[in-house]
C-alpha cells in the first residue's frame, strides 16, 4: 500500500520532475505534486510525494528531513489526512447587487 509525504520548506524553484527525482533514489514514486497558489500560479513551497510502500516511505524521510536542498533544510514525514474546511465564507454575504457602488 502506497504512503503519502508531505515535503516542506521547497524553494519555490523546484518543479514536480525534480521533487519525483529526489525521492526516486529511495524508492518507487507513485507521484510528486508541488502545491502551487491559484492566484498567481507560483509554487507555495511545498508538496506531497506518493511512495510505494511503508518502508521506502520511512527510507525517504530518514534520508530527506532536515537535509539542504537550493539552501533551505527540508521538512519531511508522513501527511496527514486533510481537515474539513467549514463551508462558506465568514460572514460574508456573497451575492447581492454592486456592493455600495450607485450610478
Amino acid at each position: 500500500m502506497s504512503k503519502k509525504l508531505y515535503v516542506g520548506n521547497l524553494s519555490y524553484t523546484v518543479s514536480n520532475r525534480e521533487l519525483e527525482e529526489l525521492f526516486a533514489a529511495h524508492g518507487t514514486v507513485e507521484s510528486a505534486n508541488i502545491i502551487m497558489d491559484r492566484d498567481t500560479g507560483r509554487s507555495k513551497g511545498f508538496g506531497f510525494v506518493e511512495m510505494g510502500n511503508d518502508q521506502e516511505a520511512q527510507a525517504a524521510i530518514s534520508a530527506l528531513h532536515g537535509k539542504d536542498i537550493d539552501g533551505r533544510s527540508l521538512t519531511v514525514n508522513e501527511a496527514r489526512p486533510r481537515e474539513e474546511r467549514s463551508g462558506g465564507f465568514a460572514g460574508g454575504n456573497r451575492g447581492g447587487f454592486g456592493g455600495g457602488r450607485r450610478f
